[in-house]
């Protein structure tokens, strides 16, 4: 009698052991399937990492010639979004900054100096912000997408720089100058940009509404090109 009750009392444990294994196997399932992701290219907030360089265009004067060829803007950044609706968001882009001008050597050239160089720069090193609406079009999944990024910037100039190079010929074989802290450049700048993207490619365009120059030379000297236009290329 003792030896059946054991028996049936091992049997009915074996029985149970299934039904807990599953019991716990589906709470898991259940709570890993319904997670909610929030974060994502097309969800309800994304952030990437992005870089790009951009040509300046736009006139520059005889007295302050530039070359636009080997004049642009380097930049790096990061572009926070945050989704309003599937066709619609809004963001916010942080970026570093390389603004430079090459100056073309003509007899005419005024700024910053008349004199003559064998290859001379005028660099902004900037801190931008860029708040932008985001309007999307096309379907798509999780991703990126076709968009159009409407926006304004403004930016900190933490270094200017003035970089010159000559070749003295007897004296030495260059020598290469570079005046920092320049009292005449603006520090402070802003704008507006347009943004055409597919995916992690983008062609941006941006215009400058304030002056280069400060103190006197705003009325003194010309002013230089206020577009930029170039390629933007995101690290999604």
């Amino acid at each position: 009698m003792r030896s059946i009750f054991l028996l049936a009392l091992g049997l009915g444990l074996w029985s149970a052991l299934p039904v807990a294994a599953q019991r716990v196997l589906l709470q898991g399932n259940v709570a890993a399937d319904t997670a909610v992701q929030r974060t994502g290219p097309n969800r309800a907030r994304y952030g990437h990492l992005y870089v790009g360089y951009a040509v300046a265009l736009g006139s520059s004067s005889a007295a302050a010639p530039v070359s636009r060829a080997k004049s642009g803007e380097l930049f790096l950044g990061w572009r926070q979004k945050w989704r309003l609706s599937q066709t619609a968001a809004v963001g916010l882009g942080t970026q570093y900054s390389r603004l430079a001008y090459r100056l073309t050597q003509q007899a005419s050239k005024q700024v910053p100096t008349a004199t003559l160089h064998n290859r001379e720069s005028l660099v902004w090193q900037q801190l931008q912000a860029e708040p932008f609406v985001r309007l999307n079009f096309g379907a798509r999944g999780n991703v990126i997408g076709r968009y159009l990024d409407l926006g304004g910037w403004g930016s900190w100039a933490f270094a200017t720089l003035h970089t010159y190079k000559d070749k003295p010929g007897a004296a030495a074989k260059t020598v290469k100058v570079t005046e920092q802290g320049l009292p005449y450049a603006a520090r402070w700048a802003y704008g507006a940009s347009l943004r055409l993207g597919s995916g992690r490619y983008a062609l941006v365009a941006r215009r400058r509404f304030s002056e280069p120059w400060r103190g006197t030379a705003v009325a003194a000297w010309s002013d230089l090109p206020r577009w930029t236009v170039g390629l933007d290329f995101g690290w999604l």
